[in-house]
């Protein structure tokens, strides 16, 4: 199918705003359909001015009375179906969403084209607190009546829908046109079984901008839409549950890769980070309370929820399982594949998260925590020299960079990819400060990379990154090795990276034990070369030797690791070794 964006920007008497968040859009080249809510005569004449100036670009659309902001929307989502759209980007006029988003929101609709993509607040300290925990009610309500958690915020207006799905809606229901509109539809698009995706947005409040919102009538209008939407949930309550235990509506492509990934799962990195915010911090606070054992013990309802709404993640696990099997020697104590493995795998991954709250918040005993053997990290703590160390998600990689820099033997930065952690993320920063100056996000690995990371291992720093993931954006760059009896693709980053900084390079894991966490610091390579003409073969040697002991402390803790989701897809098409 095609694939055509346009922006929906509903507007009402925001006259003094509106310049500067066209000006802010125009420059991502997409059609604007700027629908005016009966606005005030000034107001027209900016419109009107904006229109002029942006001819080609923005379609201006003109209500004659004010009829809410739901009604604007409807009215511009039609007009851009009827223009030959198949997206439309509903984003506010006052400026509080954040533009340069705009293209995360279109490359998200561009690889799943049926999902409607959500923004997901982050706010600064601009925002009115009584809108901020206000929202949470709403919330609250939002996932009872959908008896899910996957729309992580009902009431962000930047978000994008699929136009015919929308449109289908819209024409077959009368929906609310104030402001529960932007609520009621998503539910509603939720009982047809449409699939979600939510996307981290910055949004500020400016301290002289208008507001629409009544707080007694929008209330009292959201107060009745959520009367109807429990009253529809109930009645539509066999259905929800049926489908809770079976896939949601099937996401096409546009283009091969992504056809492909319809046929064997999604990638890694377009699953969604699952879990609020608030039920994070919420454990956080239990951890300070309460301690880590007391909190341990709500680890277990909640892995319950999420493997009983997680099909895909039991389907993955199951995969990582039944390799694990097929490898082992029949006298070997392998977990069989099946509901209680994935349970055990997910409880032991719910459990890793928080040792690394207790590692950075300072609540872990170093009597609990022992090296395999010691001598490689001390040899190398005492020369002073960088390093490379190459670890996996396996265990617990985040809780040993903890200690070590807590225990000041050397700087410890990480190299990761948090685009589908942050809320997570959010909650270990907030327990330590230090958190994120010793971490460092990269979308793919490179020269630009390597020059970056260059001055820290002269520094003396060691650079702690995963060989077992592929960056999200990072296209084609895999070697093949044999992993779990099946052919796997690992990335070639790391050891471009070593190459580039020609320092020594180890391997890193921290394996959780019923005593304690035991740490295994080994020598990989003094230096790494990667000569132009056989270049190939030493990528794929060097990854084979990687993913041989990522093997070997697989099979010593089958459960804790964690990057089965889905290990054996081919970023270029295809899976092997699948079951």
């Amino acid at each position: 199918m095609n694939f055509a964006p346009c922006i929906v920007i509903p507007i009402y008497n925001h006259k003094d705003a509106i310049g500067s968040t066209v000006a802010h859009l125009a420059v991502h080249g997409l059609p604007l359909f700027v629908v005016d809510d009966g606005s005030d005569e000034a107001t027209q004449h900016v419109l009107a001015a904006l229109a002029a100036q942006y001819a080609g670009q923005v379609t201006l659309l003109r209500l004659p009375v004010n009829g809410g902001k739901g009604a604007a929307v409807m009215a511009g989502l039609r007009a851009a179906r009827a223009a030959g759209y198949t997206h439309g980007l509903q984003i506010d006029a006052d400026g509080q969403h954040d533009a340069a988003d705009v293209p995360r929101f279109i490359d998200a609709a561009r690889a799943e084209p049926g999902a409607v993509i959500l923004g997901r607040p982050v706010y600064d300290e601009s925002v009115p607190k009584s809108r901020l925990y206000g929202r949470y009610l709403t919330h609250v309500w939002v996932w009872i009546e959908t008896l899910s958690f996957e729309i992580r915020d009902s009431m962000c207006g930047f978000r994008m829908y699929p136009l015919d799905l929308a449109c289908a809606l819209i024409d077959s229901v009368a929906l609310p046109t104030r402001m529960d509109f932007d609520i009621e539809i998503l539910v509603r698009l939720y009982w047809r079984r449409i699939a979600f995706r939510a996307i981290p947005t910055r949004v500020t409040y400016a301290t002289d901008g208008i507001s629409h919102f009544d707080v007694l009538w929008d209330n009292v209008r959201i107060s009745r839409s959520h009367t109807r939407l429990v009253a529809g949930m109930l009645l539509r309550l066999p259905l929800l549950l049926a489908h809770k235990v079976m896939t949601r509506r099937a996401v096409p492509s546009l283009d091969a890769d992504a056809a492909n990934d319809g046929k064997r799962g999604q990638h890694w990195w377009r699953i969604a980070e699952r879990g609020s915010q608030p039920g994070m911090s919420l454990l956080a606070l239990s951890c300070r309370l309460f301690g880590m054992r007391f909190t341990a013990l709500w680890l277990h309802p909640v892995v319950a929820y999420f493997l009983l709404t997680g099909r895909a993640a039991r389907v993955a696990s199951h995969n990582y399982f039944a390799h694990l099997a097929r490898v082992s020697s029949p006298d070997a104590k392998t977990p069989r594949p099946g509901w209680l493995s994935a349970y055990r795998q997910m409880l032991a991954f719910a459990q890793s998260g928080l040792d690394k709250l207790a590692a950075w918040s300072g609540r872990v005993d170093m009597k609990d925590v022992r090296f395999d053997d010691p001598r490689a990290f001390e040899a190398l703590s005492a020369s002073g020299r960088g390093a490379l160390v190459i670890g996996a998600h396996l265990g617990n990689l985040e809780m040993t960079r903890a200690l070590a820099a807590r225990g000041a033997h050397t700087k410890v930065t990480a190299i990761v990819y948090t685009e589908h952690a942050r809320r997570f993320n959010s909650v270990l920063a907030s327990s330590n400060s230090d958190f994120t100056r010793r971490l460092v996000e990269v979308s793919d690995f490179g020269p630009e990379t390597a020059m970056m990371m260059q001055e820290r291992v002269d520094a003396g720093e060691l650079l702690v990154i995963v060989g077992d993931r592929v960056p999200a954006h990072e296209t084609g760059r895999t070697t093949e090795a044999q992993f779990l009896g099946a052919t796997a693709p690992f990335a070639q980053g790391p050891y471009v990276l070593a190459h580039a900084l020609g320092c020594p390079v180890y391997l890193f894991f921290c394996i959780r034990e019923q005593s304690g966490y035991r740490l295994y610091f080994e020598p990989f390579a003094e230096r790494i070369d990667l000569p132009r003409r056989e270049r190939a073969q030493h990528l794929a040697a060097w990854a084979q030797r990687y993913a041989a002991r990522l093997e070997h402390y697989c099979r010593k803790a089958p459960f804790q690791w964690f990057n089965f989701f889905d290990f054996w897809a081919r970023p270029g098409g295809g899976a092997n070794g699948r079951t």
